[in-house]
């Protein structure tokens, strides 16, 4: 075995290295070779466990993710914008259908929503900022969703209630004539002589001349009323009545109930009456109303029939 000298700095010479120094080395040797064997295995399990090794793949992964980030920005954007717009032409809407239209404060329903600032402090500035605007764009998205749909419901059913109010206004002339001059209001009476409220319209039309109901509705009254003689008396709803008296028949019951355009009767002149004629009466809430002021021109019982048939 070859001897071994060391150059000793103190003693200014080579000295000997003695059997136990040589084993002492290679001991402490072969500590410093296991050390750098477990640090290079404890980094590649670190690389393997945290994922390190594949940073070149994860990376490529994160551009095609915060390019599909991007792209979701722009699309809840853009619908964010559309249901903007579809709120501006709700009003529209809302006043087509005698609703009250939408105030500002009530459009500013998308604002707002939870902070996820403390959740997204993991990802870097750039793709918290766009994950955040996305999130705050989906809420109100959403919120502008909920939104529209209950104002759809609210429209829809005041349009149901609109066509139910329409088919029910008395809103036709009830039979063929012509209309007396005196019209609705004070006259002096053509039999009493006296001056006093005319409550209707009077429809000059020969005896037996068939009378329509003006509106959909129920028959609340049939029989002689004092002056009024034969008449009928409909309940429209919606705070609405209309009279026909004078009649020489009636050909419904109370209790009936009626559309527009029915038969209801034929005019006469009973009660008191100077002649054959139809007088129409219509109440709103209990308050007498102008009949004229509900008659549609470009409507009648004719085409109402018609379309019926």
């Amino acid at each position: 075995m070859k001897k071994l000298y060391y150059f000793s700095k103190l003693k200014l010479k080579f000295n000997e290295v003695s059997h136990y120094k040589i084993k002492l080395l290679g001991l402490l040797s072969f500590v410093v070779l296991c050390t750098v064997a477990l640090i290079f295995t404890v980094y590649s399990f670190a690389l393997s466990w945290f994922g390190i090794d594949n940073y070149s793949s994860l990376s490529k992964e994160n551009q095609v993710l915060q390019e599909k980030l991007d792209k979701i920005v722009v699309e809840y954007q853009s619908l964010n914008n559309a249901l903007d717009s579809l709120l501006a032409s709700n009003n529209e809407l809302r006043i087509a259908a005698n609703l009250e239209p939408i105030s500002e404060d009530e459009k500013l329903v998308g604002v707002g929503g939870g902070s996820f600032d403390n959740a997204l402090d993991f990802l870097s500035d750039n793709s918290s900022l766009k994950l955040q605007k996305a999130i705050n764009y989906m809420d109100e998205v959403n919120r502008k969703i909920n939104f529209e749909k209950q104002q759809y419901l609210d429209i829809s059913e005041k349009l149901k209630d609109n066509k139910k109010l329409f088919e029910s206004l008395p809103a036709i002339k009830p039979c063929e004539g012509t209309l007396a001059l005196h019209g609705f209001g004070m006259r002096v009476h053509p039999i009493l002589n006296i001056k006093r409220m005319h409550e209707g319209v009077d429809i000059i039309t020969d005896s037996g001349t068939p009378v329509h109901a003006s509106g959909n509705g129920k028959i609340e009254f049939v029989g002689y009323r004092g002056g009024l003689g034969l008449a009928i008396e409909i309940d429209h709803g919606f705070g609405y009545k209309s009279i026909y008296a004078h009649l020489s028949k009636a050909d419904v019951k109370e209790g009936q109930k009626i559309s527009r355009g029915d038969l209801i009767g034929k005019s006469g002149s009973s009660g008191l009456s100077s002649g054959p004629h139809l007088h129409y009466e219509i109440l709103h809430n209990g308050i007498k109303q102008n009949p004229v002021e509900f008659f549609f021109d470009d409507l009648n019982y004719f085409d109402v029939s018609k379309h019926k048939n």
